[in-house]
């Protein structure tokens, strides 16, 4: 699934290429998760503004003079963006495009649980209503080791668990989860709720150079996930611990095991991960 990183490397790749350019036309394809929230051809005339992120979500503004709004789109779990002047034909997985001066921008879903919906402004519905319950950014300020220290203090929940929900912070994703657990020293089991002030802090640290390291990789490429360029992620072919089972510590003299929580593989090393 794509998972901050590469929503972070897809708005890099397109923003800049896609400020200014004019809608000439918009076409929808099977459905997907909701419904556009407008006809396409409500889009066509619009220019686009700065594309921006939230959590996984990428909302993309434009305007005419008589309307103003934007779309916001997520990728699902198997969902990729293009931007290409000259695409081929849609195929049996392509279910948006929005054809602009710039070139035609391409949603490429083979599950089908990304989105394309249209909100008149990030705090008006729908957008509104579905970016409420995100946590903090990774990468804001205001999310400090105090800030985050408490948020885990009112939860009992193994820390794994709780990083993946998202409630304390978006986007860490399950091999980022578990690589950032491996570099603060910490077992995905330990109970959040009995974690010190220095090891959440140490916990912080590890998820923010984590995500950082693989937006400079281009995220990782597990099954599907393509940036705007069509370029595989390479996050994963660093990976300390993750997909790593049975293998040698590359910290310690431990070996590397895999365990199931919550429907989802962790994996971790004993010999340096503490509760």
């Amino acid at each position: 699934m794509p998972e901050l990183p590469e929503v972070e490397v897809t708005r890099i790749t397109l923003a800049e290429r896609l400020r200014g350019a004019r809608v000439e036309a918009a076409r929808l394809g099977k459905a997907l998760r909701w419904p556009l929230g407008c006809s396409p051809e409500a889009l066509h005339g619009m220019q686009l503004g700065d594309m921006s992120r939230r959590g996984k979500y990428l909302w993309l503004p434009m305007e005419r003079p008589e309307r103003r709004g934007g779309l916001l789109l997520h990728l699902g779990m198997s969902g990729s963006l293009n931007l290409s002047e000259q695409p081929p034909a849609a195929g049996a997985h392509d279910h948006f495009e929005l054809r602009t001066s710039r070139g035609t921008l391409r949603l490429t879903d083979p599950r089908r649980f990304g989105a394309v919906v249209w909100s008149d402004a990030l705090d008006a519905d729908p957008a509104a209503r579905l970016l409420a319950r995100l946590g903090h950014e990774p990468f804001d300020a205001a999310l400090t080791p105090q800030v985050f220290h408490r948020a885990l203090k009112a939860r009992r929940s193994p820390i794994k668990a709780a990083l993946l929900s998202g409630e304390l912070v978006v986007g860490a994703g399950n091999i980022y989860v578990s690589e950032a657990l491996h570099l603060a020293g910490i077992d995905p089991r330990a109970r959040c709720d009995r974690l010190s002030l220095p090891r959440a802090e140490r916990l912080l640290a590890a998820v923010r150079q984590t995500l950082a390291r693989a937006i400079q990789l281009g995220g990782s490429t597990l099954r599907d996930f393509r940036d705007a360029h069509g370029m595989s992620g390479a996050f994963q072919d660093q990976a300390l611990v993750y997909g790593r089972e049975g293998l040698a510590c590359a910290r310690c003299d431990g070996t590397v095991r895999r365990i199931v929580q919550g429907q989802r593989s962790t994996f971790f090393c004993p010999g340096c991960q503490r509760r």
